[in-house]
């Protein structure tokens, strides 16, 4: 089953939920961990690697969204309070944003860099800049944007993580169980 139904997520949906997930965590782990690295060689060619899951994240996103606007989504639990389905309606939106913003501020920062370093994609291509003014300044600014927003939006992500054991071990509602396989 590829479709999403009136009870459960599709294959589809399926796939870019967990995939953007690995990627994401992946991602933010990656972000804290090249800050470390003092080594030039070994942080420019993490920061490329960064840069290239960044921009594939964000090629991803606009396929999630776009799927999910053509979907139809399964039904919240009929038990489930309106403040909560209020809460988890926004929540995922949120999450939507992040998927957007974090790589386009991450982007922002690259092109607004005095440093004239490319953005490679793999080591296939070079991404442009995007058409912003070049400043110390501006690249401070996206950076602590870019952060602000992974962090923020890992923090969420733990809070999603645990509603959906919430729902899994408490409410026995099979919330978590129709994100892992269709039916």
């Amino acid at each position: 089953m590829l479709r999403n139904t009136d009870h459960s997520w599709g294959l589809v949906s399926i796939l870019f939920h967990w995939t953007m997930a690995a990627l994401f965590l992946g991602q933010f782990w990656l972000g804290w961990y090249m800050q470390g690295v003092r080594n030039l060689l070994d942080r420019y060619s993490l920061v490329q690697c960064h840069k290239s899951v960044g921009f594939m994240i964000l090629g991803l996103a606009f396929l999630r969204i776009l799927w999910a606007v053509t979907s139809r989504r399964p039904k919240l639990p009929d038990d489930m309070p309106p403040g909560e389905r209020t809460m988890a309606r926004g929540s995922h939106l949120v999450l939507y944003l992040a998927l957007l913003l974090i790589p386009l501020t991450g982007w922002a920062v690259v092109s607004t860099s005095p440093l004239p370093i490319s953005s490679w994609f793999f080591g296939l291509f070079v991404i442009p800049s995007l058409p912003l003014g070049i400043s110390i300044h501006a690249e401070h600014l996206w950076s602590s944007l870019h952060a602000f927003l992974a962090y923020a939006a890992i923090f969420l992500v733990g809070v999603h993580v645990l509603a959906a054991l919430r729902h899994h071990f408490k409410n026995r509602d099979g919330v978590l169980g129709r994100m892992l396989w269709p039916k």
